[in-house]
């Protein structure tokens, strides 16, 4: 079996070690030691450490039985090796391992929340909580609780016990496995089966900062970061309000009226905008119609080069809609390609849908609608042609 050395001292960022057995498959090389320091990719949740063996790097690390995988690319010729792994990497995930043990204790210890789901993921950590609910005030206690730990700097020790004497033990959880069952204890304040690396007191974690709390699949998830992230994650968001602060010249604990007094004035420009626009295009609907040709007492409003984002054509042809026995047709040049809109009064019972699909067997258009509605797209030099051939069938079918 490999020596698990992680296990005893998470700390050791290098060892020498024996290759026990090397196989190559899938244009890699899976690699047996008879000793590592590597933890096993998603082992308990955790990731894999990264690291090299004799400078070639590791790919991935996985348990296999008793024994521990190291995946690399190239060959290592040698027996005897040297195994060092990333320590910024194996720190960080310790930081988020014990973090996650003393938050899912405080969480079980105020509010009875049992953690029943963990992941560790390269820029936040999350934990399932099963209760439906938490308000902000709940949030805040919780996490300031955690932090009170934390800067007590409680020991945090590892040791393994068999299944009859995990009775004397208040765990938070079941062990997976029924003997040699290796337990994480925040000095007398959690106990938890679990086969991560961790830190050596809650100081080292650092500070624990909850990021965002939703509902999850009826339990709630809590985003949250350790250590050497939440200082990351506070100097991101500091700057940002740094920057906010001088666009808006005002202080950074005035930002969030000020901010809420623009948005406000934006939502009320907004209104005024769409009032405008609405009298706006009567006006240009008035004037399109009084254009129009008539044909079997229907008018046709045709107009190959409008001015408009064809967002707003859609929206005006709401009003021309309005409008009984129109039809219209649109087309829009852009810088490659052509954009058409066919559409009708709902009172006429002419077939859009049907008409696109009879053109594009001639015509190499993308389109699609209903039967009052068609739009798509077309090469700018086929527009005219698409556009008449749109014309000739509606009328057609008058």
């Amino acid at each position: 079996m490999t020596e698990k050395i992680y296990l005893e001292n998470p700390y050791l960022r290098q060892i020498e070690a024996r290759i026990t057995e090397k196989k190559y498959m899938n244009n890699k090389y899976y690699i047996k030691t008879n000793k590592t320091i590597f933890y096993p990719n998603l082992a308990g949740g955790q990731p894999g450490d990264k690291g090299t063996i004799n400078g070639v790097q590791v790919l991935d690390t996985y348990e296999d039985g008793i024994d521990i995988v190291h995946v690399v690319k190239d060959n290592i010729h040698s027996d005897k090796v040297q195994l060092s792994i990333d320590w910024n990497s194996r720190f960080d995930y310790m930081q988020q391992h014990s973090g996650q043990h003393l938050l899912s204790s405080v969480f079980y210890k105020l509010f009875n929340g049992e953690t029943i789901g963990f992941y560790i993921g390269k820029e936040y950590v999350y934990i399932d909580i099963n209760i439906p609910k938490i308000n902000e005030e709940e949030i805040e206690k919780i996490e300031e609780f955690a932090n009170k730990i934390i800067f007590s700097n409680f020991l945090i020790k590892s040791y393994i016990v068999e299944r009859e004497d995990m009775e004397k033990l208040p765990v938070r959880k079941e062990p997976v496995v029924n003997s040699s069952i290796r337990i994480v204890e925040i000095d007398g304040i959690d106990f938890s089966p679990c086969c991560g690396t961790h830190l050596r007191s809650t100081g080292e974690i650092g500070m624990i900062k909850i990021r965002k709390v939703e509902s999850y699949k009826g339990n709630i998830r809590v985003e949250f970061v350790c250590g050497n992230r939440a200082l990351k994650d506070y100097t991101w968001k500091s700057k940002s309000i740094k920057d906010i602060s001088n666009l808006l010249s005002s202080k950074d604990k005035d930002i969030y009226n000020r901010v809420e007094k623009l948005y406000d004035a934006k939502e009320n420009l907004d209104k005024e905008n769409r009032l405008l626009r609405e009298k706006l295009y009567k006006y240009i609907v008035a004037d399109l119609v009084r254009k129009s040709e008539t044909v079997k007492g229907i008018n046709l409003i045709f107009n190959k080069s409008m001015d408009m984002e064809f967002k707003e054509l859609q929206n005006m042809l709401s009003y021309i809609n309005l409008i009984e026995n129109t039809i219209t047709f649109f087309g829009i040049r852009g810088k490659d390609t052509g954009q058409f809109i066919i559409s009708r009064s709902q009172n006429i019972e002419v077939n859009m849908k049907k008409i696109l699909e009879e053109i594009s067997q001639n015509i190499k258009i993308r389109g699609g609608g209903s039967p009052q509605t068609v739009q798509g797209a077309c090469p700018m030099n086929m527009l005219d042609k698409t556009l008449k051939a749109f014309y000739d069938k509606v009328v057609e079918n008058l």
